[in-house]
């Protein structure tokens, strides 16, 4: 595994509390917005592509519940296409996580104050890919697993794998060590990194107020605070050749 020990006096540092963390990364996200929604955009296409392949209709869905009709678990399982939606946006969200992963290089550029160019959002294909997919595979079973429990035990467990993602980026870490990493900075500084971790969810799920469409323009943000989570913890990694 990488350890990267160079720092440019360009990049900003934030502090190891939850709201200079938050504070960095609505700096950067700001600066990155429109890359951040070209891969949000590029994420969604996709994903309803898959949909209208498998015949799925979640509108139909979504129209019952707002109209005031009970929608239940059956109800979503027994849905025309379910089974194979289900199956292929698994896949595909596997498949495309490194698009969302790719805006903490991009994240990391704008730190630099280093030009960003639109290939920079397909980056984490080019890095680690293997192992972001097999950390993406991890982390979707463990989600899928404590949400089927309960949503508190997901809030609680989840800020453990907060770093991972980082981690594969800048140091080219493997899965399992991606995943330890994470762990022991997590245990030792739970209270803070949870924190931030659920600011950063309750930013991201902001856009719900703009009509379910600005979710898609605010998810990207959660993997920009892990970028200035990992800076806060490990510090600013180096610049990577593209």
């Amino acid at each position: 595994m990488e350890n990267f020990k160079d720092f440019d006096s360009q990049a900003t540092t934030p502090e190891r509390e939850a709201g200079s963390i938050i504070s960095h990364a609505l700096e950067i996200f700001k600066n990155t917005f429109l890359y951040c929604f070209l891969a949000i955009v590029i994420y969604f296409l996709l994903s309803f592509i898959v949909q209208l392949i498998t015949g799925f209709d979640s509108q139909l869905l979504v129209e019952e519940m707002t109209s005031g009709g009970h929608v239940d678990y059956k109800d979503i399982i027994a849905a025309p296409g379910f089974a194979a939606y289900s199956g292929a946006s698994f896949l595909v969200t596997l498949l495309l996580t490194p698009v969302l992963v790719s805006l903490i290089y991009v994240a990391n550029k704008s730190s630099f104050k280093q030009p960003i160019v639109v290939s920079d959002i397909f980056f984490a294909y080019r890095q680690n890919f293997i192992n972001i997919f097999i950390y993406a595979l991890i982390t979707q079973i463990a989600l899928t697993i404590l949400l089927f429990m309960c949503i508190l035990p997901a809030v609680f467990v989840m800020p453990f794998f907060f770093l991972g993602y980082p981690i594969l980026i800048f140091e080219k870490a493997s899965a399992f060590d991606a995943l330890k990493k994470s762990f022991d900075i997590v245990q030792n500084n739970y209270g803070t990194i949870l924190l931030t971790g659920l600011l950063a969810g309750l930013i991201s799920i902001a856009g719900v107020v703009l009509c379910c469409v600005g979710i898609y323009l605010t998810i990207p943000f959660a993997y920009i605070a892990m970028y200035s989570t990992y800076c806060a913890y490990c510090g600013t990694p180096r610049q990577l050749n593209p």
